[in-house]
């Protein structure tokens, strides 16, 4: 399936649908309707069924959903039923709290290594995963099969960054610098704006009714 054809709404609820059903896993449940599941997520049985017909559905009707086997199916379809290798640039303090969220490990995202250019870090580790100079990246990124890198340096550097790592063989960046990055269209690009989720959550707060 042409993944381009689905939209950004679907697949931003994906995860979503994938944490819930690991939830129930560990809880025993065997199966679960829509209307079960919509009661769980806040979201409608209607929309919860569309969305998992764009991939086919997987429920049968008087049955509900096979809980392990729906939860088996998202993981193929976002991808983390297999290994990619990651990773950091920038080893401050966002960039040690990423490498200390195990549960990255846990979705198939491996961390590889920490890269700075500051030479008071350089061959420290973060749980274990060691911190390299940049100089190294190119080797790096070759050797270890590297996929992803997350960017978490200040927004002035991060645009020659995200190209030097594209032109070392980077197919996605996850973008925690406040900029913009301008890639090629076959570069995938996550950007994660922490102060602008702070302020929606400041509007929501402030609009609340009294």
């Amino acid at each position: 399936m042409d993944n381009k054809q689905i939209s950004k709404a679907v697949i931003k609820r994906l995860p979503r649908y994938y944490r819930y059903l690991g939830e129930l896993m560990q809880d025993g449940v065997e199966r679960i309707s829509s209307n079960e599941l919509s009661e769980k997520m806040k979201v409608t049985a209607s929309q919860i069924r569309q969305d998992l017909n764009n991939f086919g559905g997987f429920g049968q009707q008087g049955y509900g959903y096979n809980v392990s086997f729906l939860y088996n199916e998202i993981a193929k379809i976002l991808g983390i039923d297999k290994q990619h290798n990651l990773i950091i640039i920038g080893a401050g303090n966002l960039g040690q709290a990423i490498a200390n969220y195990t549960n990255f490990e846990r979705r198939g995202f491996m961390i590889k290594g920490m890269f700075d250019v500051n030479p008071r870090l350089i061959g420290m580790t973060v749980r274990g995963i060691e911190i390299y100079p940049v100089e190294q990246l190119e080797r790096f990124i070759k050797e270890n099969d590297v996929q992803i890198a997350a960017l978490t340096i200040p927004k002035e550097r991060a645009e020659e960054m995200a190209e030097k790592l594209v032109s070392y063989g980077v197919k996605a960046i996850w973008n925690f610098a406040h900029t913009d990055l301008n890639l090629p269209s076959d570069v995938v690009v996550e950007n994660v704006h922490l102060s602008e989720s702070l302020m929606r959550l400041s509007y929501k707060v402030s609009n609340m009714k009294k």
